[in-house]
Order: C-alpha cells, then sequence, then structure tokens
C-alpha cells in the first residue's frame, strides 16, 4: 500500500523531533564540521548541482515558467560559490545556543538568568530559489535545530541535490541525517500537512508570495513566523540634504526591484519638493522607472496620477508612487496606515526629526539616512537570514541565527527554601 502524504510527513516530522535533540546538545565544533564538509561536497558536486538545475530549468521552460521565475531557479557557477561562501560564513558566526544571560541574585539568595536554546523543528516552504535551501538549513543546523524544508516543485531536483551534499556534511561530523530533511513530494498537500503537525514542528517559517503566506497563516496550527509585503517609504524631510537624499532615494528603489526591502513610495516634504523632484524624477525616468504621483506631485513633474490603491501596493517592479506631505507628522502618518510594518527611513540632518520618526514609525526597521534596501540579514551582521519578520511576537526584523533560538529560565540555588530559612 502506497504510503499517504500525511503518513510521510508525520514521518519526517517525528525523525525530525528525534534529530532535534541530537542537534540542540551539539558542540559547536562538531556543528561547524558539519557546514564545513557540507560546503566542501557542494564545491566537489558542482557538475552534479547545474546538470540537477538544468532539468528543473528545462522543466520550468516547459511549462511556460515567467523569465524572472526562471532567473531566479538558476543555479550559477556565481551562486553555487555564493552557497559555499554562506557556509562558511555562517560557521564562522557566534554560536549562540548555551549563551546565559543577567545571572543575578534574589532577596531569598538563588540566582536567576535566562539561556539561549534552539527552538527544536523549524518547517520551511518556500519557492523557487534553490539557494533558500542552503541558507535555511545553514542557519538550522547552526542554531541546534532540525529543519523540513519545502522547496518548490520547479526546484525538486536542485533542491534534492543540495540536499545530497547537505547530509554529507552531516554523516562526516557524526549528526542525524533528519536533522536537515528535505521534501520528497510535489504534491501540495504535503504543506497543509507540514503545518498542521504541532506535535513535531515547533515553528513554520514560509518564504514565497503572498498568497502563500496568507494561506499559512489561516490555516497554521503552529506558530508562524513571517512578513506579507514589503511596502517600503523613504521620507525626505524639510531638513535634508538633498544630494544625499536623491543618492539614497535611488538606491533604495533600483538597487533591486524585486527585493522585500525596496522602497516602493516616495515621501517629499511640501518645503523641498520643488528643490527636489525634478531632478530626482528626471534620474528615475533614466533608469526606466515608471512614477505615479499625488496631485501636489504632479503640479511639479510628469507622473501617472496615483490611486488610493497605490499607496498600499508592493509593486516589486521599476514603479514608484511619490506623495508631497506637510511635514514629519503627515509622514509618519502615512507610513503607519498604508505601509507593512517592513522598513521605512528618513533623510533628515535635524535630530529632533528623527528621533520622533524612530519613536513613532512602527515597523521592523527604521533607519537615518539609509536606503531602505539595506534590510537584509547579511547587512544586519547575521550572516545568512531565514527571512524577515514584521510580527511583534518573539522575532521582529530580518531573523537570523539569534532569532531561531528562545530563552529559557536558569534558576541556580544552595538549599533555599522559599518560605523557611535555609538548613
Amino acid at each position: 500500500m502506497t504510503e499517504s502524504v500525511l503518513d510521510y510527513m508525520t514521518r519526517l516530522g517525528r525523525a525530525a523531533r528525534e534529530a532535534s535533540r541530537v542537534i540542540g546538545r551539539a558542540s559547536t565544533a562538531q556543528k561547524n564540521r558539519a557546514l564545513e564538509a557540507a560546503a566542501q561536497a557542494l564545491d566537489a558536486a558542482r557538475a552534479e548541482l547545474i546538470a540537477a538545475n538544468e532539468l528543473d530549468l528545462a522543466a520550468g521552460r516547459a511549462n511556460g515558467l515567467e523569465p524572472a521565475l526562471l532567473e531566479r531557479l538558476a543555479l550559477t557557477p556565481e551562486r553555487i560559490d555564493g552557497m559555499i561562501v554562506g557556509l562558511r560564513q555562517v560557521a564562522a558566526l557566534p554560536d549562540p545556543v548555551g549563551a546565559i544571560r543577567d545571572m543575578s541574585y534574589r532577596p531569598s539568595g538563588i540566582q536567576v538568568g535566562k539561556m539561549r536554546v534552539p527552538l527544536g523543528v523549524i518547517g520551511i516552504i518556500y519557492e523557487s530559489r534553490p539557494n533558500v535551501t542552503i541558507d535555511a538549513a545553514s542557519l538550522c543546523l547552526k542554531s541546534g535545530n532540525a529543519t523540513i524544508l519545502r522547496g518548490g516543485s520547479e526546484a525538486i531536483n536542485s533542491n534534492r541535490a543540495i540536499a545530497a551534499c547537505i547530509q554529507r556534511g552531516l554523516a562526516e561530523a557524526e549528526l542525524p541525517a533528519a536533522v536537515v530533511q528535505v521534501v520528497e513530494t510535489t504534491d501540495r498537500a504535503a504543506v497543509g500537512a507540514l503545518i498542521t503537525l504541532p506535535e513535531y514542528v515547533d515553528v513554520i517559517v514560509p518564504r514565497g508570495g503572498r498568497g502563500l503566506i496568507e494561506r499559512i497563516s489561516r490555516d497554521a496550527r503552529v506558530p508562524v513566523i513571517k512578513h506579507l509585503d514589503g511596502i517600503c517609504h523613504v521620507y525626505v524631510s524639510a531638513h535634508a540634504d538633498l544630494a544625499k537624499a536623491q543618492r539614497i532615494a535611488f538606491n533604495a528603489k533600483t538597487y533591486r526591484y524585486g527585493i522585500c526591502g525596496a522602497m516602493e513610495t516616495l515621501l517629499v516634504d511640501q518645503t523641498v519638493a520643488k528643490d527636489f523632484l525634478p531632478a530626482m524624477a528626471a534620474q528615475f525616468r533614466e533608469k526606466g522607472v515608471e512614477l505615479r504621483g499625488c496631485e501636489r506631485t504632479r503640479a511639479i513633474i510628469e507622473a501617472v496620477a496615483a490611486t488610493e490603491e497605490d499607496w498600499s501596493t508592493e509593486y516589486l517592479a521599476p514603479i514608484l508612487s511619490i506623495r508631497v506631505v506637510e511635514g514629519l507628522g503627515q509622514a509618519i502618518e502615512h507610513i503607519n496606515k498604508h505601509g507593512s510594518h517592513h522598513t521605512d527611513s528618513i533623510v533628515s540632518e535635524n535630530l529632533a526629526d528623527t528621533r520622533r520618526f524612530v519613536a513613532e514609525v512602527d515597523s521592523s526597521s527604521v533607519m537615518i539616512n539609509t536606503p531602505t534596501c539595506f534590510a537584509d540579514g547579511f547587512e544586519y551582521g547575521l550572516g545568512a537570514e531565514i527571512g524577515i519578520s514584521t510580527d511583534k511576537l518573539h522575532a521582529r526584523g530580518p531573523v537570523g541565527l539569534e532569532g531561531l533560538t528562545c530563552e529559557k529560565y536558569i534558576v541556580v540555588g544552595d538549599g533555599q527554601l522559599r518560605g523557611q530559612a535555609s538548613v
């Protein structure tokens, strides 16, 4: 009798739970040995990786996959280099597991503090990019977690080939193979099963389009770390250095259009709009960016009329909405109303402005004189990231090693008794 998808996923979950107890107590040296061995295995398997990826690319072309998705799917020699470098970077990062902080004596004589520990089993659901397999596996492994990886069906051959290299690394370090498991079936029912196994899975991290993340957030019986949209803003204040602001806004939008940290709305203070917008608009047009503006913007530059929907849209494309605002207060109000609480930036040389912006903008990353595209785990010094969270419980912002752990209380005594004199 053929094993059902639910039975298969339950088997993976059970194995992951058992493996999590082993990796949770593994030494830093053992985990780093697995990461380094996996890096060596990737380097030795370049031909196999390219061949497996070509099968996925051929299938994608036959199925009419869009060019942008094919580009994300491709495993080039440079991307393989990047995966190898990423593994070694994670190995070089400090191990958060076991760190104890804030040990202090209480009046009773006991000491109380907190120890950082793994979450347990992490399920990661993602689309298209096979390099996510390495990022996710390396971060989960280093943070002492077992992981179940469910990549997109379009990358199944690539993910299997990458997983084989990870397995070689685990074997070299004498760690269980179930520390990192790649879901072999492309049946979509596997996702539904994975997110409803709280007895085996401690947290789910979805990486993909809004539809995928909304479905997982709605149906999961396991806690989810996620963000839905990256509707990011740059506000050019009345006290901005306009040359600096132009460089920042241009980089925030055009560094890469398809990342969640790309600026989607530019807010400009009314006192500097006439001086700032013409040159800024010319630079964007030269780059091929379509501009959509409010009425006051369109009185200064040529732009398509922005609709109410534009203020709440993540374009992920060379499209930018622009609004002229009456001041800092209106800029903050706009961001908190229309933004996605991801990343927002102010350009200002005024300390009072920047302090108020940082205090009142309710986003996971708030920036000063910096383009929003810096919202990235690598740029924050976290190494690779598992994703970015706009949630307020547990992890917020780019989620690296520390975000894949939690804390438990450690209490140390020497025979003290509550309500009684010690003997």
